[in-house]
Parts: C-alpha cells; structure tokens; sequence
C-alpha cells in the first residue's frame, strides 16, 4: 500500500537555486581552466596559483548543487524519514567548515609574509586579483538573484488510531500542510544557498582587500599592507564560517530554529483551556518546521479542532498530535 503521507520537505526555490549552482559551477570552472593553461602557456606561476585557488571555490560549488540534485533524486526515497530537506544543511555545514580552512591557510600565508616578506610582481598581481573580484562578483550576482516565495499545495492527511499502553488511552493525529506565511528567518533560510554565497563573496572581499594592499605597496612602499589586508580577508572569512556552522549545526542537531512559532503553537492551543503537556518543534527542511504535541485535552475538544487553530502557523509542514484524557 502507497504511504499516503508526502514527506516533501524542499525549499520554495529548490529548483531554481539549483539551477544557479550549476551555471556558477560551470563559470568558475571555465574561468579556473582559462587561468591554469593561460598561466602555463604564459609562464606565470601566479595565474596557475589563482587558477588553483578557484579550484577550491568549484569544489565548494560543486558540494552545494550536488545537494540540490541530491535531495530532489531521492524525494520518494523511504529510508529518509522526515524527507531530504537536511540534505542542504548538511552540505552548508561541510562546506562552512572548509571556508574554515581556507582562511586559516591564508592567515598562515599572510604571517609568514610578514615574517618573511617577498618581492611582489605588481604588472601580474593587480590584474588577477581584478580578474578574481569580477568573477566573484558575477558568481555572487548568479546566486544571489530575487528572493521568491510561491504556494506549493501539499495534501493534508488525518489519521486517528488507538495506542494502548498501561498508563493511558491516547489518540494521535498526522498532519501535513502548507502556508503562504513567512516564519522568522532561521526557519526559511537555505543555508546550502548560503554556503555558496559565502564562498564566492569572502573571495571578493578578500579580492578587494588585496586590491587595496598591493594598492598601498605599490604606491607607497608598504610591504606590510598586503598580508594584513589578507589577516582582515580571513577574519571576516572566518566571522561568516562561524555563522553559517552554527545555523546549519543547529538544523542538523534539530535545535528549535523559531522559539516563536513554538511560543505560537502553545498559545493557539492554550487559548480554549487545553493544556500543552509536551512540544517538540524542529525544521525539516528551508520553510518546513515539523511539531510534535502532547495535549492534555479541554472538554469537547476534537483532533480536528486542535489541527484546525494550528492551520495559520507559518511554515508547520508536519503536525503530529497526541491527546490524553481530560
């Protein structure tokens, strides 16, 4: 017998941001190829060095539309039990902690700089790193796009049975819904989405400030200017790592995102004299918050009823309801 619950739990702009991810992976991945073979033909060991360090943001790209693509393959797949929504968090959290990694490496790059510093090939540096912001900047503008939020139906399904146990009679019900509503952001955000744009704006950022240092070396003998511009490159690197591993650790561990829907939940069912006797609320995926509710039900109190006041709580996309004897 077909399970006749529908565990899809995928952004609104699944499709879309997907289809970003590829064309930003295929650019970069050209521009990556073009600085590599150039560098080689031309001799320049610095234009192989930015060809490779794209190579780390291809990866990253790569990670995120993978995510995508995955996630939508295997929406029917039973062995997800509450869908493939988390498959974006799970890439933002990988990838957040490889922008770890990379600002490490170039705060390291830029101590032993400061230690040791080296001569710079101005003619050949400031073109790259131009060519690096405008890539970036490109890559940021294809990702970031409009913010869309359309209705996506979802069938609604109620199921009462009896679950006996020593203790009690209890009566459980399953709903799935959607709403047009907007929870607050932790709920709504695709953090995969994120990652990539992180990737590719912590590379223009640092692109401006080596800009910026090589401008000053360069007019005004300040060596030094270059490899602190590229400390204040990973700081910031760092600053977005440390956000995004906390949003995304926070989905993957199912912290509660919106305390304020849950706040919403317990309210709405309070309102008529139930009591709330236990609530569990966690995401399952970008704009998708799932519920878990033990009630200590007022008289004359339905399934139904309870279901019918939770219906304007943006973004509960799976309602289980348990209801114990007044």
């Amino acid at each position: 017998m077909k399970n006749p619950h529908n565990h899809v739990f995928l952004g609104a702009n699944h499709a879309e941001n997907e289809r970003r991810s590829w064309f930003v992976v295929a650019l970069c991945l050209v521009v990556m190829m073009a600085e590599i073979v150039g560098g080689a033909i031309f001799g320049s060991i610095a234009l192989i060095a930015d060809g490779l360090h794209m190579a780390t943001h291809v990866g990253a790209l790569l990670l995120a539309a993978l995510a995508y693509r995955i996630a939508r393959r295997h929406l029917a797949d039973p062995r997800f039990a509450f869908g493939t929504g988390k498959f974006g968090d799970l890439a933002g959290f990988a990838s957040a902690v490889a922008l770890a990694m990379i600002a490490a490496l170039i705060a390291w790059e830029a101590l032993l700089r400061l230690a040791h510093p080296v001569v710079i090939d101005f003619g050949a540096a400031i073109p790259i790193a131009g060519l690096g912001l405008a890539v970036n900047l490109a890559s940021a503008w294809l990702l970031g796009g409009h913010d869309h939020h359309h209705h996506h139906p979802h069938r609604h399904h109620a199921h009462d049975h009896h679950a006996h146990d020593h203790h009690r009679h209890d009566h459980h019900g399953h709903d799935h819904h959607g709403h047009d509503g907007r929870a607050p952001g932790a709920a709504f955000a695709d953090n995969n989405m994120r990652a990539a744009q992180a990737h590719v704006l912590a590379d223009a950022a640092v692109s401006i400030l080596v800009l910026i240092g090589l401008g000053g070396a360069r007019l005004f003998g300040w060596a030094w200017l270059d490899p602190v511009m590229a400390l204040i490159g990973a700081g910031v690197i760092v600053s977005w790592s440390v956000a995004l591993i906390r949003a995304s650790g926070a989905v993957l561990l199912d912290m509660t995102p919106d305390p304020e829907a849950a706040a919403a939940i317990r309210r709405t069912l309070e309102a008529e004299g139930a009591r709330v006797l236990d609530l569990h609320v966690w995401r399952v995926g970008p704009g998708h918050l799932c519920a878990v509710v033990s009630i200590g039900g007022a008289e004359g109190a339905s399934l139904d009823d309870y279901r019918r006041r939770l219906g304007t709580i943006a973004g509960l996309s799976h309602l289980t309801i348990e209801i114990e004897p007044a």
